[in-house]
């Protein structure tokens, strides 16, 4: 009789190795028997490409919790904070991403590292291929038969479910010292170990890789053993299903910068200098590798020696348009929850980034603005910590200070953009700064000229109106004089104890002090500092600006959440003219928030109390007329 092997038959039948081996050990095969540690299928057993006894429910139909839970709209939720790939394709709406599978089907970079700023749903798209390469005891194919990815047919389809799959999450290490942060780190990898169960009683490992593993999972292990752990794993995975290891490991770089804040960096790239060394340098046990950061930390840091790494930054075309999305992705989101006229107004508050070629919107950010019933307001600052930014503002020296004013007042500026910085170098090098910040997702580069070393020269600029006030409230606001953030307490103070009085005498004062700091005459700079000092009261208003109300457009709007304090509405003058006076031109700008029914909004949803605030500009000088 002819028999196939284990992995010929499930090339044939399409499945998994796991779920293949499971049928084979339930008799679910007619005829399969062990040859030594592999098993082998009558081929009499398939009739062409299918097999001849059926298959079981679970590997024809999606499983029973695939559903959706449509609100009573009978949409599909929003994702907001869902990095499962398999959650978020069977209960929410899921923009569809697979398509990065093909693309590196077609490329098989041997390890690849995505470095994006946060929130751009690095988590799940890892998540995404994991599920989509690993081997599994169901058919994960279910899971991707109505994406693209499937359309795209054999050879593409015949990768899914053939690897066996180490993933590790390290995007919530955050720690204050390397005592915990590394407990944290080691607790990941022991988790991971411990969900490759099958491996503890393998035939295929031989004992001092068994109590090794124990060792692990146990908790007894230390930090040499846990240094070499992929390794270990990815052979001991070898041996027991016959097939190379996939390595994912998604944000590696948020111990580093946590190392880098709390005094322990050393300490961090030491210890995964080794743990990746093992993984994915001249691992024979490797079949691929995907890393994602928000930087490299690379030279003589934790990559060192790594010829097979393929770096793709916010600077390269490939795979530039899967994490975040198209203008044609959200068009069709917007259009779906019944809102395609917002297209404008999402452009303006949350597209302008650029990777490689592909013009990207904050995915995060367009998320929370459709959630919250189409509201413009900066989303993405309260998204992450960033000790990081106080450090890197701290060391601006020189024309650098100057550069960053100069973004905020719509201009472009040029630096020179290293994609290969490492944490020590941002502070060391005022330049690093602008590197930091476009990697970050603060700045966007409009003009690119790649250099010989690697580098590139790059005009940049800040991307839209979330980022204005986003780089106003956490990089303007810490080049500011050291009074201004009294003053800011003292307008806090004031929002708390409800004190309309006390709050305008507190504005006034902020911007006068601010103002007296910068020299400036652009009306986008003044209102981008209004827009900074609005951040500071995040928590008890709506800050919105450039938006439709009455019969135009009014510059900001400070709309309450408790509608027991007042409103505030902002209306702004500047001029050039020596002689112009001042009053008057405030005056001008008060009575237009009244003349164009700016109020109306505020009036329309029941708050009543409504403070305008005219503002006129010349230089360091302001005047403020309210009413």
């Amino acid at each position: 009789m002819e028999y196939l092997t284990i992995k010929e038959a499930a090339d044939r039948w399409g499945l998994s190795l796991r779920r293949l081996q499971q049928l084979c050990k339930g008799g679910q095969i007619k005829g399969a028997k062990k040859d030594g540690r592999i098993w082998m299928i009558p081929a009499s057993a398939y009739t062409a490409s299918k097999p001849a006894v059926p298959k079981p429910l679970v590997l024809r139909e999606k499983p029973a919790y695939w559903h959706t839970y449509p609100s009573r709209t009978g949409l599909l939720p929003l994702p907001i904070g869902i990095t499962s790939y398999i959650e978020a394709v069977s209960r929410y709406y899921y923009v569809d991403k697979t398509l990065l599978i093909r693309d590196f089907i077609d490329t098989l970079p041997k390890v690849s590292l995505f470095t994006r700023p946060r929130r751009f749903g690095k988590t799940l798209t890892m998540d995404m291929l994991r599920v989509f390469f690993e081997i599994s005891e169901e058919d994960t194919s279910v899971y991707f038969r109505d994406k693209k990815i499937w359309a795209c047919e054999e050879p593409y389809r015949s990768w899914q479910g053939r690897f066996p799959v180490i993933y590790l999450s390290f995007k919530d290490v955050k720690y204050h010292s390397w005592e915990n942060a590394l407990k944290d780190i080691t607790e990941n990898i022991r988790s991971e170990y411990a969900r490759h169960s099958d491996l503890a009683d393998s035939p295929a490992c031989n004992s001092p890789e068994k109590e090794y593993y124990n060792r692990i999972v146990s908790g007894s292990a230390d930090e040499v053993d846990f240094a070499r752990s992929l390794a270990v794993l990815s052979r001991m995975l070898q041996k027991h299903y016959g097939m190379e290891a996939i390595i994912i490991i998604d944000e590696y770089d948020t111990p580093v910068q946590q190392g880098y804040s709390h005094g322990y960096y050393e300490e961090v790239v030491s210890f995964f200098r080794k743990l990746f060394s093992g993984a994915f340098k001249d691992n024979p046990s490797l079949a691929y590798g995907f890393l994602t950061g928000i930087l490299r930390v690379a030279k003589e840091s934790i990559f060192s020696g790594m010829n097979n790494l393929k770096i793709h930054s916010v600077m390269e075309e490939r795979f530039s348009g899967y994490f975040g999305f198209t203008k044609e992705e959200v068009s069709e989101m917007l259009a779906y929850y019944g809102q395609p006229q917002k297209i404008d107004e999402v452009c303006e508050w949350y597209d302008g980034y650029r990777f490689g070629n592909s013009e990207i919107f904050n995915p995060w950010s367009v998320i929370s603005y459709i959630d919250e019933s189409c509201t413009a307001k900066a989303f993405w600052q309260a998204t992450g910590s960033n000790e990081i930014i106080g450090d890197i503002i701290s060391a601006a020296a020189g024309d650098t200070g100057e550069k960053l004013r100069r973004l905020m007042q719509g201009e472009t500026v040029t630096a020179s953009v290293d994609t290969e910085i490492i944490y020590p170098e941002v502070r060391r090098n005022p330049a690093g700064i602008f590197s930091f910040l476009l990697v970050a997702g603060y700045l966007k580069n409009t003009e690119v000229s790649p250099q010989e070393d690697g580098n590139y020269i790059c005009r940049l600029a800040i991307p839209n109106k979330e980022i204005r006030f986003v780089f106003a409230k956490e990089i303007l606001s810490r080049l500011e004089p050291p009074e201004a953030e009294s003053t800011a307490a003292a307008v806090r103070q004031a929002v708390f104890e409800k004190d309309s009085d006390m709050l305008k005498q507190a504005i006034a004062k902020y911007l006068m002090q601010t103002i007296s700091y910068f020299d400036t005459s652009e009306e986008a700079f003044y209102q981008g500092l209004l827009l900074g000092m609005c951040a500071i009261l995040n928590n008890r208003y709506a800050v919105r600006s450039n938006r439709e109300s009455g019969l135009g457009r009014f510059d900001i709007q400070l709309y309450p959440l408790d509608k027991s304090l007042p409103g505030f509405l902002f209306e702004i003058k500047v001029t050039r003219k020596e002689q112009e006076d001042l009053s008057v031109l405030a005056q001008k700008a008060l009575a237009q928030i009244t003349d164009k029914k700016y109020p109306a909004e505020m009036h329309s949803a029941g708050i009543h109390k409504i403070i305008c605030i005219g503002v006129a500009f010349h230089g360091k000088d302001i005047v403020l007329a309210e009413g």
